[in-house]
């Protein structure tokens, strides 16, 4: 059990923030497979009926699902990265209402870290393999994460609230449906279940410099978030908002 201390933090949230000023969209580890002659589809993701659209299942790397009897359990990452944004919205209204509040400002720093590392190691990749025009949605979510990082660097909490509000609703109206129509119950959680674990093992702070794109910030992003953690427990750093 992670401990988690109550103390203020010595850093503020111009401190703790740094930018990532590119993304690298176009290495991709997925391939979507599209359908050929006669409906035949290849490999990919246990698909819906109808969609005749399949995707490479083995480059996601999935866990399996536990055994339940029969029956699919858990978290969807749709529901997962639903809750995640209602968590950010409400830590954004907060710091909005108090922007001197350094510890909502810590969390909220946190909490995105941690949320764009595990978007970029599997929410982005499953798009683009799955979705009709999912590297164009990509590509535009990855730009978007940049700004928004750019806004909590400078400070900028009445204009980040407004950039993350945008951004929750473009995914609610078009990334997220797309991605539940397009892949099965079963890998939605499996999914699920790998954001929730890369989430768990991501820096708490951004760092320009790390991968962005699988296979590497998969490797890269935990070890990092190591160090953060480290840092955080020297600091006395508040980073869940279950602590505030």
């Amino acid at each position: 059990m992670r401990s988690r201390s109550r103390q203020r933090p010595v850093t503020s949230l111009s401190a703790v923030v740094s930018i990532r000023p590119s993304y690298q969209p176009s290495v991709k580890s997925l391939q979507s497979d599209l359908p050929v002659a006669g409906g035949a589809v290849g490999r990919g993701f246990g698909r819906r009926a109808g969609t005749g659209i399949g995707t490479a299942v083995s480059d996601v790397n999935l866990p399996p699902l536990p055994p339940t009897g029969g029956e699919t359990s858990g978290r969807s990452i749709v529901d997962v990265v639903g809750e995640q944004h209602r968590q950010i919205l409400a830590l954004a209204r907060r710091l909005r209402s108090d922007p001197a509040d350094e510890r909502v400002a810590s969390v909220l720093v946190a909490v995105v870290s941690r949320h764009l590392c595990a978007e970029e190691q599997y929410l982005y990749p499953a798009v683009r393999s799955a979705v009709p025009g999912g590297d164009q949605i990509a590509d535009r979510e990855l730009a978007e994460d940049a700004r928004l990082l750019r806004l909590l660097s400078d400070g900028d909490v009445a204009e980040f609230g407004a950039a993350i509000e945008r951004h929750v609703a473009a995914d609610a109206a078009e990334l997220l449906p797309l991605l539940e129509q397009m892949v099965s119950a079963e890998d939605l959680i499996r999914l699920g279940n790998r954001f929730e674990t890369a989430e768990e093992a991501a820096p708490t702070r951004p760092h320009p410099a790390t991968p962005s794109s699988p296979p590497w910030n998969k490797v890269v992003d935990p070890i990092v978030g190591v160090v953060d953690k480290l840092r955080d427990a020297v600091t006395a750093r508040t980073t869940y908002m279950s602590d505030l």
